[in-house]
């Protein structure tokens, strides 16, 4: 006994005195817990099938997204509600993973200087959006959301809409030849801010 818990102890000195060896079986141990967490996600259907009703981006939407990417708006805005009473009351219902399969990268977020924005899609007009883009305080006077007013002039470069889309195709997004095909001119004499609004005003829609 006494044998077995010297042994024991020297293994436990070894290991704590050892940063290599301490960090070899850190990451070890993490690996295994990371791997236990996520790989069954890829088999489960409510994680890896589009909600009912998701359709792919348009074109118009998929440029607005870029905006939204390019500006960081994701700095500030989430776009996953969580289960909870104090969400759902607030921002609509919770967010499905379904409703992301489309989603490249998603944009769940963790920080909320502004509202969440899933279930935005529908819930002001396309004016308000664009009055609110524009200059955020003639419709939210307390607002601290910087305003975008070049997104007004600054027009859509169609030109690179179909190897987006078909980029997207290939991890899954079932886009059609004619969506490619026709890409450029769906955007065509766009501005970016009818891109963005476009993007905003199909955010968690497909969930009734």
């Amino acid at each position: 006994m006494a044998a077995h818990n010297k042994i024991d102890t020297l293994s436990h000195e070894r290991i704590e005195t050892s940063n290599t060896l301490m960090i070899v079986l850190i990451v070890l141990v993490v690996a295994i817990g990371g791997l236990v967490e996520i790989v069954p996600l890829f088999f489960q259907r409510s994680t890896t099938e589009a909600a009912p009703g998701l359709k792919p981006y348009t074109a118009l939407q998929l440029a607005g997204r870029d905006v939204y990417l390019r500006e960081g708006c994701y700095n500030c805005h989430s776009q996953m509600i969580r289960p909870f009473r104090a969400e759902t009351l607030r921002y609509g219902p919770y967010s499905q993973a379904g409703e992301f399969v489309y989603d490249h990268p998603f944009q769940w977020g963790s920080k909320r200087t502004g509202p969440d924005l899933h279930r935005v899609g529908g819930r002001y007009s396309d004016e308000w959006h664009r009055v609110h883009l524009i200059n955020p305080r003639d419709v939210v006077p307390e607002s601290n959301m910087p305003a975008y007013p070049w997104l007004e002039k600054n027009k859509v470069d169609g030109s690179v809409m179909s190897a987006h889309m078909k980029a997207l195709r290939t991890v899954g997004v079932p886009y059609a030849d004619s969506d490619l095909a026709g890409a450029a001119e769906a955007v065509k004499d766009k501005t970016e801010l009818e891109a963005l609004i476009a993007y905003l005003q199909v955010l968690g829609t497909a969930v009734k």
